[in-house]
């Protein structure tokens, strides 16, 4: 009695469900690290004035990472002890935050361009003369030889984004045993029926970590990089503009100790558990047969007890890699799912990561803003998405080809979802001499475009510089010098620079000829498009989500049992390098080009982009997605026909066997011999008295 207890109340404590909560706690702590590390990339890209290509690989470095260690790991790791190494990984990815972070304390306080920096009165007098005062100063402040330029760069540190490049390296090193060597550990120790139901569950509560971390991002976009250290009075921008650079390295400190603690309980876990299910006796027996294989004597028997597997070296190890390899890769409809996770991977990982800065160049949002609604919104969606599609997988009991079709229904009616996105658009946002003429008129060419105008002309401006201010018309000027700006009112945030002439000389309707720092507020009917625009992308996720669960079904039944780990391995290798390093390179390069006007480093080089050509934004950003996806659904498409070939296969298999079956249980008499014999054959080894 008290032994049945005992087995009744194991399943409530065990050591597998220990492992599991674990593993949800990791995958939290991971996607919280990954997802902040996406929503700082704007913050970082300012910070460092790189172009989005850099920043692009800059993002990249985490799937370098993984690239360099992740084969090894999954095929090595699996004859290891795979919690422990799940640990270690940990400990190194909670470094990789604080190296990431590294960077604020040796540099010095961020310096946004401006040109009206010393244009402060003390009194807040009207007293300067904008238009005026620039000419001495925008001659000065853009000539630089090359060495004055050498010593600039290496007084403010330009390249300290190589801590932020290695930082990111060592998190994706760190983060490579953790899904093939976890997945498989959960996968060999529970139950076939309760792996779907499992696999949800860990990516459920792994999507609250980018929850929590685009909420963190959004929080530390708001604060100033160096609060504590200035007096953010004297600060003449806000978190909306596009100099600011929220507190990013702040993130990276909080999600680094997260994970320090997430890598604990997986010191204390065993190598190995008891199949779910296997009872307390059974377990007491498997040791009474290993006691008596110890030390009972059997001149039959040569090899190592079932339960004392005899120790693997690392060069037999080596020796079967390759072999392996080429079973694994022999496999078509495991290369049919790679290539399909590639092309997939490879669109949404564009997506994600510039998500936010087509958010606020074509609906006017700020990063801040832009990060929370991702936040808050999206990533339940893809929560209750996931959850989802497991329980769909769980209650209906679906094979291979039921899960194939889950997906490729998911991803067609999320693909319709994103051509609908399409359609949701606002107008650019009016930019005099970038988007408007300073007469009112739209510009033929977001790649020809003139900042000098007969109103600004003899002003001598600075055209490097961004330094934009609101207009009374709604136009927004590049700096108050371009604007025609006679004199000011007013210190830090709250000035104001009147008698603009260039605001006379357009044809917008103007109620004076004074203007406010800053850019202008798109219209009111973009903000009505946003709206729908993220409801649509709402659904969108959940209905891309819904596949997740099914496609690692797959992957996991499509394999043999003893390359499991190798080949999770192989295909978080393949996902994360080609479908992680290039997308965010090329879809970065590609949005550069639309670019309308660069800003300028403090040493007068090409910094990063202030504001983008918005049809052009668009058409590049979302007609990439369109194309990785399309062609993802043809891959879809052939695997689900070779699926459907081996099911039938399998069937007939069946139907054959079924006769043989029922023959041989007719005859009992003239049956026992032969099958005596057949078990003899079978097992020549072993002595008979027949």
């Amino acid at each position: 009695m008290s032994v049945e207890q005992k087995t009744a109340r194991e399943p409530c404590c065990s050591k597998l469900k220990m492992f599991l909560a674990a593993m949800c706690f990791v995958f939290f702590a991971k996607a919280f690290q990954g997802s902040y590390m996406k929503s700082s990339i704007t913050q970082i890209e300012r910070r460092f004035d790189i172009p989005s290509s850099l920043i692009g690989f800059i993002d990249g470095s985490f799937e370098i990472g993984n690239l360099i260690v992740i084969a090894f790991v999954s095929y090595f790791g699996a004859q290891l002890h795979r919690p422990r190494l799940i640990g270690a990984g940990c400990l190194l990815m909670a470094i990789g935050s604080f190296i990431t972070a590294a960077p604020h304390l040796f540099q010095g306080s961020y310096k946004y361009e401006t040109t009206i920096a010393h244009l402060s009165a003390s009194n807040g007098t009207e007293s300067i003369l904008p238009c005026l005062t620039n000419k001495s100063h925008s001659q000065a402040n853009e000539i630089h030889t090359m060495e004055v330029q050498a010593e600039c760069e290496k007084a403010t540190s330009s390249s300290m984004w190589l801590y932020v490049f290695l930082g990111n390296m060592l998190r994706g090193v760190g983060e490579t045993p953790v899904m093939p060597l976890g997945l498989s550990y959960l996968d060999d120790f529970s139950k076939q029926e309760n792996t779907a139901f499992y696999l949800a569950l860990i990516q459920t509560v792994g999507i609250m970590g980018p929850m929590f971390g685009f909420m963190l991002g959004s929080f530390c976009a708001k604060l100033y990089v160096d609060i504590g250290a200035v007096d953010l009075d004297s600060i003449t921008i806000n978190h909306k503009d596009s100099r600011w650079v929220g507190a990013w390295w702040l993130g990276f400190l909080i999600t680094g100790g997260v994970m320090l603690l997430a890598g604990i309980p997986f010191w204390f876990l065993p190598k190995s558990l008891l199949k779910q299910g296997e009872t307390e006796t059974e377990k007491k027996l498997n040791v009474l047969e290993g006691e008596q294989d110890r030390f009972i004597p059997d001149n039959n028997k040569h090899s190592t007890p079932p339960n004392k597997p005899a120790p693997v070296s690392m060069a037999a190890l080596a020796k079967d890699f390759l072999p392996a390899l080429k079973k694994l890769f022999s496999n078509q409809i495991y290369l049919l799912l790679l290539g399909t996770a590639f092309v997939q991977v490879n669109g949404f990982i564009g997506m994600i990561t510039f998500k936010p800065k087509f958010m606020e160049q074509t609906y006017g949002q700020s990063p801040s803003r832009a990060i929370f609604l991702i936040g808050i919104m999206n990533l339940p969606a893809v929560a209750f998405g996931i959850i989802t599609g497991g329980f769909i997988m769980k209650k209906f009991k679906l094979n291979v080809l039921g899960a194939a079709k889950i997906c490729i229904g998911a991803s067609i009616m999320a693909f319709i979802s994103l051509i609908i996105q399409y359609f949701l658009q606002c107008d650019n946002s009016q930019v005099a001499g970038l988007t408007v003429s300073y007469q009112g008129a739209p510009e033929v060419s977001y790649q020809t475009n003139t900042l000098l105008s007969q109103c600004n002309i003899g002003c001598s401006c600075s055209l490097k510089h961004w330094d934009p201010i609101c207009a009374s018309n709604g136009v927004t000027y590049v700096s108050p010098c371009l604007a025609g700006c006679q004199t000011s009112t007013g210190v830090g945030k709250e000035m104001v620079f009147h008698n603009c002439t260039c605001i006379g000389e357009s044809s917008f309707p103007y109620a004076n000829m004074s203007a406010v720092l800053g850019q202008c507020p798109r219209k009111n009917d973009c903000d009505y498009m946003f709206k729908f625009y993220m409801g649509v992308s709402v659904i969108g996720a959940f209905l891309s989500a819904c596949g997740a669960t099914p496609s690692y079904i797959i992957l996991l039944r499509s394999i043999k049992p003893e390359l499991k780990s190798f080949a999770l391995g192989m295909h978080t290798l393949v996902v994360r390098t080609l479908g992680g390093i290039p997308p965010t390179i090329y879809f970065g390069a590609l949005i550069d080009r639309t670019c309308l006007k660069w800003g300028t480093k403090q040493c007068g080089g090409k910094g990063a982009c202030r504001i983008y050509e918005t049809g052009a934004f668009r058409n590049s950003f979302l007609g990439l997605i369109y194309g990785l996806y399309a062609s993802s659904y043809l891959l879809w498409g052939i695997m689900y026909n070779r699926l459907s070939h081996r099911e039938k296969k399998l069937a007939l298999k069946a139907q054959l066997k079924a006769p043989e079956q029922d023959g041989s249980g007719v005859s009992n008499g003239n049956m026992n011999a032969p099958s005596a014999i057949v078990k003899c054959n079978e097992n020549p080894d072993q002595e008979t008295t027949i």
